[in-house]
């Protein structure tokens, strides 16, 4: 595995980590952006969750490489439809963090299949 591969995919699950911590505290910013796409507070908890499932299964990847792949996987179709759910409302200012967590998963599902 090559150095790029890791500390790519570290630094995806840090970010993953980031962004689930700002649902599980109600981050203000976090609260808007996401409940602008008619997202109720309710699911918050769970999309934590899936980012956090994510995080780990994207580290595990890291010795198990079909864990990475599927974990990548996931976190990708994730957020493209966390940016189509912002473009959609037309909430550029929100489509951009989803749209950069997009670009890192898809680069990170990449370097994980070379």
């Amino acid at each position: 595995m090559s150095p790029i591969t890791i500390a790519t995919t570290c630094f995806l699950a840090v970010i993953l980590l980031i962004s689930a911590r700002g649902k599980l505290i109600r981050n203000e910013k976090v609260v808007d952006s996401v409940t602008g796409v008619g997202m109720p507070v309710r699911h918050f908890p769970k999309l934590a969750l899936l980012e956090c499932f994510g995080a780990i299964g994207v580290v595990l990847g890291l010795l198990v490489r079909p864990i990475g792949i599927a974990a990548a996987v996931g976190v990708t179709l994730y957020f493209l439809l966390a940016v189509l759910s912002h473009l959609r409302k037309r909430d550029l200012a929100g489509a951009g963090p989803a749209a950069f967590i997009l670009l890192l998963s898809g680069g990170t599902l990449a370097l994980q299949l070379s």
